[in-house]
């Protein structure tokens, strides 16, 4: 059964920076974009950064120039290194992936337990 887990959560004041994980496990023949979402109270959940297999990435733009998403294929893992952090970014922060659990088969998103990130001003 595939689960993904999440950790590196937690408080920080505002220019401070967390870095999260999120590693895959259970089963999986294949993972095609990883990425990261957020959600704060009252809000829908939105994209924070993505990535490709082969790298390539993609930002929200409150989050550009701050946030560096990167992954270890051999892992299964997806991070998110979160700099000069603004109470604005204050939310639960779930990890996604599309992944594949047998050849031939569709593949699915699945997603993290969500984990807390909380900026103080």
């Amino acid at each position: 059964q595939v689960q993904l887990v999440e950790s590196g959560g937690g408080l920080v004041q505002a220019g401070g920076s967390l870095r999260l994980s999120c590693a895959a496990s259970g089963g999986i023949f294949s993972i095609d974009h990883m990425g990261w979402y957020r959600q704060s109270p009252g809000k829908q959940r939105e994209l924070a950064a993505t990535i490709t297999t082969d790298g390539r990435t993609n930002y929200a733009d409150s989050v550009k120039g701050r946030f560096i998403i990167s992954r270890d294929n051999a892992k299964n893992t997806v991070y998110l290194q979160m700099n000069s952090l603004k109470p604005e970014d204050t939310a639960v922060y779930y990890c996604n992936a599309n992944i594949r659990i047998r050849i031939w088969v569709p593949s699915y998103d699945y997603w993290g337990q969500g984990t807390q990130v909380t900026v103080s001003s």
